[in-house]
């Protein structure tokens, strides 16, 4: 068996093991919520844990139920915090609800009589042909979201995702290094300076994406709450932190914010400089993340191309729900990593070289 059909059957072996993985995810989707996320914990985790152990006076079981513990008690009073805003403004939005819809409405039809002044053709059939071109044209996203909720959430019980995800987050920080090096002893001998110096690109691309967008999210989330809270807009911190949350896929975090807040802002008050003021919060927030967030904090040189990151975020979440968007952004950067290995072998192969 010559050289050239050993790498066939490899290239073959490697493409039906991804297969296999994918294959398995895409089963078993409903359940594999819990242990991703506690996956997903332990890797942010594991450089504190690492240094934690570095003077070798702490064993790493004690370091990891220090961290996960300090951890713990960071994030819940936060939730806890944002929990009792949510409601109170949900409360308070869902009293004014009917007032809202009639603003609304009246606000809508105005504005659609004074348009059709200037524009005549504009007839109630036209009218009605644009709303209903619109809901068709907004049915494709409509149905990417329902497939990323009914996905995360609804096959998910929210209880197994709070008490399942902290175990394996334990077990995943504790022996993380004896998981790595067993899954690194299986590869071949000749091979294990390429795969570690792929481990590493990889490595070096989540991580910094990851820790990077997960900063990138709080701080502009933080912003658009209390700049929507300034201008007086109620449930302004709940779309500025939604803002803020979805701001990992890039442009619609803000662009959804802004759309909610538009909505919100005609509904409440429908006048000219309040509707300027919520325009200015949002264009203060992209000025920031474009010029200094996202390039201080995920930088420029991570490997990855925002419309890259946006299709893989969308795909993934198309294809598994929430978990598809969590794992999105590994596969992402695994395929990139494997795309670049395959074209420098590919530049040095005869069919390349040939002339």
């Amino acid at each position: 068996m010559d050289k050239q059909e050993v790498n066939t059957q490899r290239y073959l072996l490697i493409l039906a093991v991804l297969l296999l993985v994918g294959g398995l995810m895409y089963v078993l989707r409903s359940v594999l919520l819990p242990f991703v996320v506690g996956i997903v914990v332990a890797y942010f985790l594991d450089p504190l844990v690492n240094r934690i152990t570095q003077s070798g006076k702490i064993s790493r079981g004690v370091a990891t139920s220090l961290v996960l513990l300090m951890f713990v008690l960071i994030l819940l009073p936060i939730l806890i915090l944002l929990g009792g805003v949510a409601v109170a403004q949900v409360s308070d939005f869902l009293s004014n609800l009917p007032e809202y819809i009639e603003n609304f409405g009246s606000k809508i039809k105005n504005w659609v009589t004074k348009l059709q002044e200037y524009v005549p053709a504009l007839s109630v059939d036209t009218k009605e042909d644009l709303v209903r071109n619109f809901g068709e044209s907004a049915k494709p996203v409509v149905k990417i979201l329902q497939k990323i909720i009914s996905n995360g959430f609804a096959l998910v019980n929210v209880i197994s995702l709070l008490l399942i995800s902290p175990i394996v987050a334990f077990y995943m920080l504790r022996d993380w290094h004896g998981f790595t090096g067993k899954i690194y002893d299986l590869v071949p001998h000749k091979h294990k300076q390429n795969v570690e110096d792929g481990i590493k690109a990889v490595d070096r691309i989540i991580s910094g994406y990851l820790r990077g967008q997960a900063l990138v999210c709080l701080i502009l989330g933080s912003f658009y709450s209390f700049g929507l809270w300034l201008v007086d807009l109620h449930l302004g911190v709940l779309v500025g932190f939604i803002a803020g949350i979805i701001s990992f896929i890039p442009y619609v975090g803000s662009i959804s914010g802004f759309l909610m807040a538009m909505i919100l802002v005609v509904t409440q008050y429908g006048t000219l400089p309040k509707i300027l003021e919520v325009i200015a919060v949002f264009l203060i927030g992209q000025f920031l993340e474009g010029n200094f967030l996202t390039p201080k904090l995920v930088g420029e040189n991570i490997g990855l191309h925002p419309v890259w990151v946006m299709f893989a975020l969308l795909a993934g979440g198309a294809l598994l729900g929430l978990l598809g968007m969590i794992i999105a952004v590994p596969a992402a950067a695994i395929i990139g990593v494997l795309l670049r290995y395959l074209i420098e072998h590919y530049k040095q192969s005869r069919i390349y070289l040939e002339k």
